[in-house]
């Protein structure tokens, strides 16, 4: 509805003519259902009052009972091998624009949290009035952030088989069973025309087709009680948003033993009386399913898969005789491609591509198809390409096997386990220390198959994982592009890594985002291998960003770009290496797209990392009667901080509480809170660290002075903040920097040092200064480095510089 004066602001096409608009639909990749203020579906343009749905990749939001009507015009993030575009045009979404928003023509507001209104690009971001972005050149260059955006053009995925969620690699116990396919049907919600009898009119149930039947997914429909028979088929038409002749279609009855019954074809082929004065007549049936009308001959669209851009199709009449073959013959000349000696044509619907054989009849595929679903028969095409054979090739990493192996070893489990066919599976990259490999598979079902079954498997007790990793074609990436390959743990800073995942993939292309639950930092790396110049962005606390560090460590040798800087986007609680590299004390909320530009502009600042090799002379404190064989030699990196003793234990408590109850660790407050509480309760205990351990710096013994906790510190910020080596200048010490290949000892008496140390009133004992450490443990020891504690052994540690600095992101 609008009114006179505005309809030339109306640009935008109804949920029934868009479907048509779109060149080649790319479907939408819905998360969890939820509740979104301010927002308005952009089928049915009403406000999201209920839960809804909304599009993990771009701007799109549909109430639970729209999302079968959403149009697929999804960003296209990446090539499935069948188009390719180098050159991009804005990819414009309308509405659920903050009120602030500022067109880039007119300047003038165009937002509005009264109304749908107001259009974005997806790439790049610029605002546009409805009537003004058709001014606007058509080519987007992906706005402030084209140099650390992934083009799409660089990212080909042969998805077929694969949901979006496998596609994007987003985790799948976020997400819950969405309305389509469940036991809830698609009726609308309360207050929206769904009310029943109202003012003489009856409700109606409508069913579009025998999908619709078998999964009970219907539209309710208000009619009055004397409605004519083309009354009700003109209302359940505009329910499923068909924008056809109503005299094409026509209603059949359906009862409750119908739609009990399996045999759902064969009860509803029988035609019904379609002239019946009014619907209702003596008794009112529970259901009706909309039919079309058979037809002797249509005309049918067909699209040139070969252009690249535009609208480009031909429009042809098929009878009763028309096959595919007849079909190709008559268009080729139409489209100035006779000269083709092979040739093929394909149907493209909303919900599968097929390949259709040379003899097929049009007309019966087109009845079957709208037999199943007229709704899915308006959103069905036909493409028509060159017969040439494509490859296929599907990259799945799969994580979890013992290290370590050789190629052949690993192949053999996976042929044990997985029963792979080694004629359509290879391995392509074996990670031996991480123990995982990447698959490359030649046929869509066993790549599907392979995937599903890897999710139920395990090997030595330990659950095996698979990812689906897109290939990244460095030959196209723009010269003076760097992407910007970004993990996040959503389990963070009050798990507010959810939400920043989802506004990354937003503003980047969703093949450089990364959920670090879901394989860990090992498939974003690998997927950026050949990548000549990237960044990396770490969403996490300090043990997030160490475990990124060391995976980065592990395989620099098979990257391209063997050092790309880090970033840091602080979600944890202590944030030291954050607050050191001046990203702040941690995430509160700021916009996302600020903080992309932020890493943009920021510089480069070398930062040294330590190795730390654990040595444990004796068994495993627990093995049975001491028998137990004294555990292997552990190797660990550090980054900001290593600590033995009553700083390392408060850490293992706050580590076994949160382990206990991990939903309450949800916020900063509360887990700074926790550690307060088990610090209070160690406050009266003595302990004599300095007589349970000898300390050797670059070959010198240091006598240890009367202390509980000994503290090797890389940066000056440890414990949230605090500056545990001091400010003050000291003429046996060189003063502390993050690249000087030094790391620095300090020791604290205790609970109560530490906390004066966090208060600021005091500093530690300074004890030594290298860059090459050897402490003997006597006795069991709690130990922590980065964050994360355990008790080790007695035994030698050895701390000593970690081959090349690292190359970190700081902000000036």
């Amino acid at each position: 509805m609008s009114h006179e004066k505005c309809l030339k602001n109306v640009k935008i096409p109804c949920s029934c003519i868009a479907p048509s608009l779109v060149r080649v639909p790319v479907a939408h990749c819905f998360g969890p259902p939820g509740h979104y203020k301010r927002k308005f579906c952009t089928v049915c343009r009403k406000s999201l009052e209920s839960l809804a749905f909304r599009c993990e990749v771009c701007e799109l939001h549909v109430h639970t009972d729209c999302i079968l009507f959403a149009c697929s015009d999804c960003r296209q993030c990446h090539q499935d091998g069948h188009q390719e575009h180098d050159t991009y045009h804005h990819h414009w979404r309308e509405g659920n624009l903050s009120s602030s928003a500022r067109c880039e023509v007119c300047k003038k507001t165009c937002g509005s949290s009264e109304v749908l209104s107001g259009m974005r690009c997806e790439w790049c971001g610029i605002l546009a009035h409805a009537a003004c972005y058709i001014i606007v050149t058509p080519e987007c260059t992906f706005g402030r952030l084209r140099n650390m955006i992934l083009p799409p053009n660089c990212v080909q995925l042969f998805s077929r088989n694969f949901s979006k969620l496998h596609c994007f690699r987003i985790s799948e116990n976020l997400q819950t069973e969405s309305v389509p396919g469940s036991d809830t049907p698609a009726n609308g919600s309360p207050g929206r025309g769904t009310a029943g009898e109202r003012n003489s009119k009856q409700t109606v149930k409508i069913f579009d087709g025998n999908d619709a039947v078998k999964r009970n997914q219907f539209r309710l429909i208000s009619v009055p009680r004397i409605a004519k028979n083309e009354e009700v088929v003109e209302a359940a038409l505009r329910a499923y948003y068909i924008n056809d002749d109503q005299q094409e279609y026509e209603l059949q009855t359906f009862t409750q033993q119908a739609l009990l019954s399996d045999d759902v074809i064969n009860r509803n082929d029988a035609a019904e009386d379609s002239n019946l004065g009014s619907v209702f007549r003596e008794s009112v049936p529970e259901a009706w399913i909309i039919r079309a009308k058979p037809k002797d001959e249509e005309v049918i669209r067909i699209y040139a898969a070969w252009l690249k851009v535009g609208m480009a199709y031909v429009s042809l009449r098929v009878n009763k005789d028309s096959t595919t073959q007849t079909v190709i013959k008559e268009v080729l000349p139409l489209l100035g491609k006779q000269c083709f000696q092979i040739r093929s044509m394909f149907l493209l619907s909303l919900v599968q591509r097929m390949v259709l054989d040379n003899q097929e009849l049009i007309l019966n595929r087109l009845k079957d198809i709208r037999k199943t679903s007229i709704r899915q028969m308006n959103q069905t095409r036909f493409y028509i390409v060159e017969n040439s054979k494509s490859i296929v090739r599907v990259n799945l990493f799969v994580g979890g096997l013992p290290p370590q192996l050789s190629t052949e070893e690993y192949t053999n489990i996976l042929k044990d386990e997985l029963a792979i066919k080694t004629n359509v599976v290879s391995v392509s990259h074996v990670y031996q220390a991480q123990g995982a490999v990447v698959l490359e598979i030649s046929c869509f079902s066993e790549a599907e198959r392979i995937y599903m079954l890897v999710k139920d498997t395990t090997v030595n007790d330990k659950p095996l994982n698979a990812v689906v990793i897109p290939e990244v074609r460095a030959s196209k990436i723009p010269q003076n592009c760097c992407p910007l390959l970004v993990f996040v743990n959503p389990k963070s800073g009050g798990l507010k890594g959810r939400d920043l995942l989802y506004s990354f993939r937003k503003l980047l292309n969703p093949h450089q985002v990364f959920e670090l639950t879901n394989g860990g930092p090992l498939p974003g790396f690998h997927t950026f291998s050949k990548v000549p110049s990237f960044r990396v962005l770490v969403c996490g606390g300090d043990g997030t960003v160490g475990w990124v560090l060391g995976a980065l460590e592990e395989i620099r040798h098979k990257l391209v770009c063997s050092e790309p800087s880090v970033a840091i986007l602080p979600l944890g609680t202590g944030n030291d290496l954050g607050r050191v590299l001046r990203w702040g004390a941690g995430y509160s909320g700021e916009d996302p797209y600020t903080i992309l530009v932020s890493v943009d502009e920021a510089d480069d600042v070398l930062m040294d990392r330590w190795t730390i090799l654990l040595d444990a002379e004796e068994p495993a404190e627990g093995a049975e009667n001491g028998v137990a064989e004294p555990e292997p030699p552990k190797i660990v990196q550090m980054n900001n901080y290593c600590g033995l003793g009553i700083d390392a234990e408060l850490s293992l408590d706050f580590h076994h509480a949160r382990e206990e109850e991990p939903g309450k660790f949800n916020s900063r407050f509360h887990n700074k809170g926790v550690y307060v509480k088990v610090g209070l309760q160690k406050i009266s205990h003595t302990r004599n660290l300095h007589k349970d351990i000898k300390l050797q710096v670059d070959q010198h013994e240091v006598e240890l002075p009367s202390i509980e906790g000994l503290i090797f510190i890389n940066i000056p910020s440890w414990g949230s903040g605090a500056d545990l080596w001091g400010s003050e200048s000291d003429n046996r010490f060189e003063k502390p920097r993050i690249d000087d290949g030094l790391l620095e000892v300090v020791g604290v008496t205790g609970v109560v040092h530490m906390g004066q140390v966090q208060g600021g009133f005091r500093s530690g004992i300074r004890i030594a200064q290298g860059s090459y450490f050897r402490v003997t443990l006597l006795k069991p020891i709690p130990v922590q480095v980065d964050g994360e504690p355990w008790i080790q052994a007695p035994g030698q540690i050895i701390i000593s510089a970690a081959g090349p600095k690292v190359l970190a992101v700081g902000l000036s």
